[in-house]
């Protein structure tokens, strides 16, 4: 069991750039998103700066698409189904389910009947945090790719009602 935690920071200069750490506060990965570039991505690198995962958004699509890339396979993606009230993703993730409030990001990631991770939002801090006890080690690339990709599904979500609502009140 490892624990993990996802702390974002908050006015990065040059795009959004933050670190995902354990327990004793030592960066794990690097999580860098690009600035003024289409398709938005999010890059995860280990701690020897190597490459282990990609949050790519597809630009073109009717509905917004999340791809989570890993070794240049799409390991999951997280589409927006068609809805008129309430937002309705759909998260394939090749096998993993995606169990609990993943919209306030407060739910688990299972195999089967395994359990392979808990995450949690942590409140009372700057920006988004989050932990995640990863249960199976060999998931916790995938796990962590996951929940940050959840994150950009949301903070589009919000970003998107929030200039709807501008819009409205114009």
């Amino acid at each position: 069991m490892r624990r993990l935690y996802i702390k974002q920071r908050m006015f990065a200069f040059g795009g959004e750039q933050f670190d995902v750490t354990d327990e004793d506060e030592r960066p794990v990965y690097h999580v860098e998103g690009s600035f003024m570039r289409i398709p938005k991505s999010f890059t995860i690198t280990d701690e020897n700066g190597f490459e282990v995962a990609r949050i790519e958004k597809k630009t073109l699509s009717w509905l917004p698409h999340f791809s989570v890339i890993v070794d240049g396979v799409e390991i999951a993606g997280i589409d927006k189904e068609f809805s008129f009230f309430k937002p309705k993703y759909r998260i394939d993730a090749q096998g993993l389910r995606v169990e609990g409030d993943w919209v306030d990001l407060n739910f688990t990631v299972v195999r089967g009947d395994e359990l392979v991770a808990e995450i949690s939002q942590r409140w009372l801090s700057w920006g988004d945090s989050y932990e995640v006890i990863v249960h199976d080690d060999a998931m916790a690339t995938i796990v962590v790719a996951l929940v940050i990709a959840i994150d950009k599904v949301k903070a589009d979500e919000e970003s998107s009602g929030s200039a709807a609502a501008v819009s409205d009140s114009l």
